[in-house]
């Protein structure tokens, strides 16, 4: 109870610098292939995913997106699993870039969030770190393994620079990585091949502390 409380706390803290962020980036000049280059992550996370074996969920904005011959959300899950629906930030855990969720040995998505990737092109991370913060206050217990900021690779210096607010200072609880454009793009085939699990996207990750 005492950590749901303070997580709770962090995300109201988070919540009035995701306001002033938003009102900067209002002034800002917005990258013009912003969209298509977020989509296109999320393409190569949905297509590793499935080879992984996982059910893919994708934000559900996002599921009618064109995608290489079809939508961004063909052949994934089309509702989340009742136990994430009916947890607490529910519509908040929607709009997360990309979930892969674990299977039930009937062949059905389970609850249980195999790894969660925020996909952050040119944007603030703070919305993204809203997001994993209700996933994690909200799915059941054990339910969250993997979080990931994915973001180019010049972005790191920005992602680290944010994350030494002390808004963040507790960000290492959740375990949340960095995982660079450069670092999927290279390997994410060699992954889809011969990949098992988390383990590999944890090997190119990086650590956010």
């Amino acid at each position: 109870a005492q950590n749901t409380a303070a997580l709770a706390a962090w995300k109201e803290e988070l919540s009035r610098l995701e306001a002033a962020s938003a009102r900067a980036m209002r002034t800002s000049s917005p990258e013009r292939d912003g969209d298509r280059t977020h989509t296109e992550v999320q393409g190569w996370l949905r297509d590793l995913g499935h080879a992984l074996g996982f059910d893919v969920w994708v934000a559900t904005n996002d599921q009618s997106r064109p995608y290489g011959h079809g939508r961004l959300g063909d052949g994934c899950v089309a509702q989340l699993p009742a136990a994430l629906a009916g947890a607490g930030g529910a519509d908040t855990v929607r709009f997360i870039d990309v979930l892969w969720l674990e299977r039930e040995h009937q062949g059905a998505p389970s609850g249980r969030v195999a790894g969660a990737f925020e996909v952050e092109h040119s944007t603030s991370i703070y919305s993204g770190i809203m997001r994993m913060l209700d996933l994690a206050l909200g799915a059941p217990d054990a339910a969250v393994r993997h979080l990931f900021l994915v973001a180019p690779d010049n972005r790191r210096e920005d992602v680290m620079a944010q994350l030494a607010r002390p808004a963040f200072r507790r960000v290492t609880d959740l375990h949340v990585r960095y995982l660079p454009y450069g670092e999927l793009e290279r390997h994410r085939e060699s992954m889809a091949r011969f990949g098992s699990g988390m383990r590999a996207v944890e090997a190119i990750s990086q650590a956010l502390h």
